[in-house]
């Protein structure tokens, strides 16, 4: 087998031209005849017995070429990356110049490669002092959610409903009078001031009494997930049938033993601070952080191929989908939710992709620029973590290259951003 490499006159691309041996193709399609003979139907024999050279001969030659180079090829093109240290970034654009029976196979691919990045300024960068205090006012908001979180909801029978309010309704909506799928509930509980339903449909609930019946005009957004929805006015039938309200409890030490730990209200309060005053410190530094990189950034210069921006967008497509599925949702609801295409979506994600390469690339270059290494106990250590964390086996990590390659990466970005950080000017 022959590869050669060579560059294209695209910059961060190059060409590698593949020859392998007629022998090796011809034990690729031996491979995808074995596996594949059952579905052929060749008069005279059962069904996967007969040989290959009449499947051939009952449906052509090249019946085996496409599976026989997927079965060849993929293997031999990762260790030609490999052996030639070429950083491809993008997926091969492969051309086939000559796959016949008996004869060499013959094919391109095109790839693009990692950029090189200039480094501009990134040691003594000036950036902005970045600092976060708890307040006192700070600390009764947290009271009050926690307030919040244990009131009572006590009947109401003397008055009409105000905002905060939760109310119990039955409700059935309709446009040019049909109702529409998915309008209809009966004792629907709906707090007034949660904007949980259309806009302007729960201020329309202020001010009815109990088992008063209203009729509330709406317009749906444009857009509202539903086309059939989307634009159009609708009225609802409203019948109110309760109305409670929060009642707080009293800020008190009884308050305090009621909802943690501690004893009296003083101690909550500096429970409260502490972690506050942690989270404004996490806060300071991330904003800090970000702050940094980007100034490093801008100051860098690259290429970005628009094939590593496309294969970025694939990754973020991919973890996207994950957190739909956490949600019970999958891509294609989604999209007829929000009325987008997939291609809406991946070029909404184009910029993002873009400093996310930038950002990584520059931190390596920094990398590479101070000798910044990934010492052996420090991936130790981050592998205690993610064992603990996850409840595996900390000897079946250790055994991960892959794994250690990652965190060694990590572990050395985290370290550019700090050498970034300390050596940052503060103003």
């Amino acid at each position: 087998m022959n590869v050669k490499v060579e560059n294209t006159e695209n910059k961060n691309e190059v060409k590698l031209t593949f020859n392998i041996e007629a022998e090796k193709f011809e034990e690729a399609m031996k491979k995808v005849y074995a596996k594949t003979a059952k579905y052929f139907n060749i008069p005279g024999f059962r069904k996967g017995k007969a040989p290959m050279q009449l499947v051939e001969r009952q449906y052509g030659s090249a019946i085996f070429y496409e599976d026989a180079f997927n079965e060849l090829v993929p293997e031999i093109y990762d260790n030609a990356i490999k052996e030639n240290n070429v950083e491809a970034v993008s997926k091969p654009n492969i051309d086939i110049v000559q796959m016949e029976k008996g004869k060499e196979l013959i094919f391109t691919a095109v790839v693009e490669t990692k950029p090189e990045v200039e480094l501009g300024k990134y040691k003594g960068i000036e950036i902005k002092k970045i600092e976060y205090t708890t307040s006192d006012k700070d600390i009764e908001h947290e009271l009050g959610h926690m307030a919040e979180r244990n009131a009572r909801l006590v009947t109401v029978e003397d008055r009409a409903v105000e905002n905060g309010d939760i109310t119990t309704i039955d409700f059935e909506g309709s446009i040019d009078g049909v109702a529409f799928e998915g309008g209809k509930a009966e004792n629907h509980e709906l707090e007034i001031g949660s904007h949980t339903f259309i806009n302007g449909f729960e201020d329309q609930i202020v001010g009815m009494k109990l088992e008063e019946e209203k009729d509330i005009k709406v317009k749906f957004p444009d857009d509202y997930f539903s086309k059939d929805l989307a634009g159009k006015d609708a009225v609802f039938k409203v019948k109110l049938h309760e109305i409670k309200k929060k009642e707080l409890p009293k800020m008190d030490d009884e308050f305090a033993k009621d909802v943690s730990e501690f004893d009296t209200l003083a101690e909550l309060k500096n429970s409260i601070k502490e972690k506050l005053d942690t989270q404004n410190v996490e806060k300071a530094k991330y904003e800090t952080e970000s702050e940094a990189i980007k100034a490093v950034c801008d100051n860098a210069k690259l290429d970005i191929p628009n094939g590593m921006v496309e294969v970025e967008i694939d990754n973020m497509m991919k973890d996207m989908e994950t957190r739909l599925s956490y949600q019970g949702l999958n891509m294609h609801q989604y999209l007829q939710m929000m009325n987008k295409t997939e291609n809406d979506i991946r070029d909404n994600f184009k910029e993002q992709a873009r400093e996310s390469i930038k950002t990584r690339l520059v931190l390596e270059a920094i990398v590479k620029a101070e000798k910044i290494e990934a010492t052996p106990e420090e991936i130790t250590e981050k592998i205690k973590e993610m064992a603990s964390q996850y409840g595996r086996k900390e000897e079946e990590l250790q055994e991960n290259e892959q794994l250690k390659e990652y965190l060694s990466a990590s572990i050395e970005n985290e370290k550019a951003i700090d050498f970034i950080v300390k050596n940052a000017k503060k103003k």
